[in-house]
């Protein structure tokens, strides 16, 4: 028998491993980090819990500025809310952040976008676009209309998007609102160095199997950023234990 075939014969084998193998789910939060969060409350907390504390703790914007040196050059301090209904608050923010974040290619499309352009009769539906074939929806390079002006996005020769509220570009992820990073990303581009050609088309038609993808993830895009912002502004101020 070759080595080839050898391989081959192991790979049609059912492997002991992967029969009796099970998932098991580990928490990152440990022992001593819930009894060091359960201390100040009376009513009981999991770690699951504490975990997306911590997540929607991240979030605020008076954290990361009463904590931007210690978060500029160490592991971010989290600390204990005072009280309990401050860390419930916290928690369930980071439970309906974690939802938008994770879902993103799922949410509804923001509805208050209007389409104009030379190709016409498109409808904006919450989970899809109506009309148009789907070479219309390819995209090269998106680009605002004007430098000035967020509003308005150029997404192709064909289909400029307009009436984007402002409010959507406050969401800042890596330095960068998630807007861009999508306009950014949703792109046909080629590096220099190697030749190589990143196209988002063929990602679009080939892995999701919807050609008006990248539009459509824009549009989830400002929903996600929207409503990021609207619970980011709801967020508690820090009340914490030990000030």
């Amino acid at each position: 028998m070759s080595q080839q075939d050898m391989f081959a014969a192991q790979a049609q084998m059912p492997s002991e491993t992967t029969q009796t193998k099970k998932l098991v789910r580990r928490d990152a939060i440990t022992d001593g980090a819930l009894a060091h969060f359960q201390e100040p409350y009376a009513e009981k907390i999991s770690k699951e819990d504490i975990f997306y504390y911590i997540y929607g703790l991240l979030h605020s914007e008076e954290y990361r500025e009463r904590y931007a040196d210690n978060l500029s050059k160490q592991l971010p301090r989290i600390p204990r809310m005072k009280t309990y209904a401050d860390f419930a608050a916290f928690s369930k923010a980071g439970r309906d952040l974690a939802d938008l974040h994770l879902n993103y290619e799922t949410v509804p499309m923001y509805q208050g976008v209007k389409f104009s352009g030379s190709l016409k009769g498109l409808k904006l539906a919450p989970q899809q676009i109506i009309g148009g074939a789907d070479e219309d929806f390819r995209v090269v390079k998106m680009k605002f209309a004007k430098k000035d002006d967020k509003t308005k996005i150029v997404y192709n020769g064909k289909i400029t998007v307009e009436n984007i509220p402002e409010a959507a570009y406050d969401y800042i992820v890596n330095g960068k609102s998630a807007i861009e990073w999508v306009m950014e990303r949703q792109a046909v581009t080629t590096d220099k160095k190697s030749g190589i050609t990143n196209d988002a088309n063929d990602w679009a038609a080939d892995t999701m199997h919807n050609p008006r993808y990248p539009l459509e993830l824009l549009l989830r895009v400002i929903t996600v950023s929207l409503e990021t912002q609207k619970i980011v502004n709801n967020l508690p101020a820090l009340d914490i234990v030990g000030t």
